[in-house]
């Protein structure tokens, strides 16, 4: 059994349904701090919901370089899991890791602490090769992701933005692969953006609508207009932002009355093209024009984030051809991740993980075959961003 698959399945093995960590937090960073990690918790949110955070960072040595030369990589994840859904529906209890015809099953065998494992033991590869590595490593782990993502990932950005703590590279260990391990990365993702509209009427009996104002009627204009706007183009990385009604509810729920009022949730998923506040002006100004008398309550769950090809993808894509001889795609396919509040203070933010198939599903599962060629491709990103920043001091020398 290699380290990665033992570490994998020590994880598993602790029931950390979000927002819960049952431990797995305490169990990393025994294993970051013989390697120089200051490791730091930054636990957050009320008692009867209270979410573990981890912040470990080890500096580099600065070997007499300006502290701007050194730049830091993040390893980001999250150690919480969905709930199971019915264990009689499981072939094996889903906190017990269980190998069958080559592949690990367990929560969270895929989502995601395969990856977490990975990050853990190829940053204990390439340090033992590199100790003086120019690389500062940290580590951002929370039991928030699967859950309301409030008191996780995005509480510690806020305080690492008010320390000024300087981030150059971040790498979310999300379950982005298709077919094989490093066959797509996410390079972005859209923004999130959700509406919840009441229109108001005036309820009445069916029999005598002049003496009413049916609110459907008068909304479904105005929504078939937000339906069949073109909202931008999108771009070379994004397809274009998207408008979709959820949920529709009016009525009483009898047969002879008009309702008073309906209410409609909408969500945009958008790309870099848009903006949250040029999308809502836009929709407030087609429910103007159609006369509506209503409220409308907007929920920003993300900005889109995006990074183009540079030092952390180009180090990424070496480091998958070179383990796997796969062509890597660039996506921002998919729903949000953590990487949407790390990109607020992390310049270039990708996300790569193993394959997706079984994520949040009975019997998730990780091929055995593809953990070890995983941990291998992060540790060689790690290899490459060395290299890079070694040309980097060379040229400035």
């Amino acid at each position: 059994m290699t380290r990665t698959l033992h570490l994998a399945e020590q994880l598993i093995a602790l029931p950390s349904i979000t927002p819960l960590d049952e431990g797995c937090l305490e169990l990393l960073a025994q294993r970051l701090q013989p390697l120089g990690f200051v490791c730091e918790r930054l636990d957050s949110g009320p008692a009867d919901f209270r979410v573990s955070n981890l912040w470990a960072k080890r500096p580099a040595e600065q070997s007499g370089q300006a502290p701007a030369a050194i730049k830091t990589i993040v390893f980001a994840g999250h150690t919480d899991v969905v709930p199971t859904g019915p264990l009689a529906q499981w072939s094996s209890d889903p906190f017990t890791p269980t190998h069958k015809d080559g592949k690990l099953y367990g929560r969270g065998a895929s989502d995601m602490k395969t990856s977490i494992a990975a990050f853990v033991v190829a940053v204990e590869e390439f340090l033992a090769a590199y100790p003086d590595a120019p690389l500062n490593i940290a580590f951002l782990l929370t039991s928030d992701e699967e859950g309301p993502s409030v008191d996780g990932t995005k509480v510690v950005v806020e305080q690492l933005r008010a320390r000024g703590e300087p981030l150059d590279y971040c790498i979310v260990g999300e379950p982005t692969s298709v077919e094989r391990t490093g066959d797509m990365i996410k390079n972005g993702r859209r923004g999130t953006l959700s509406g919840k509209l009441t229109v108001r009427g005036i309820q009445g009996h069916i029999a005598y609508p002049q003496l009413a104002r049916n609110p459907i009627h008068q909304a479904l204009p105005a929504l078939a207009e937000l339906a069949a706007t073109v909202w931008d183009q999108g771009n070379a990385f994004f397809p274009p932002t998207s408008w979709q009604i959820s949920n529709i509810h009016g009525g009483t729920g009898a047969t002879n009355i008009i309702p008073g009022d309906v209410v409609v949730d909408f969500n945009f998923r958008f790309c870099t093209e848009s903006t949250a506040e040029s999308l809502q002006q836009r929709v407030h100004a087609v429910l103007d024009r159609h006369g509506l008398e209503y409220d409308l309550r907007w929920t920003l769950g993300g900005q889109p984030f995006l990074t183009t090809p540079g030092e952390l993808v180009t180090a990424v894509q070496q480091a998958i051809a070179g383990e796997t001889g796969l062509s890597t795609e660039l996506s921002t396919t998919g729903g949000t991740s953590d990487g949407r509040f790390i990109a607020q203070i992390c310049p270039q933010v990708i996300e790569l993980g193993p394959p997706n198939a079984t994520i949040h599903k009975i019997d998730e599962y990780v091929v055995v075959a593809d953990i070890e060629p995983l941990k291998n491709i992060y540790r060689r990103t790690l290899e490459n961003l060395r290299q890079q920043a070694l040309e980097r001091m060379a040229v400035a020398a």
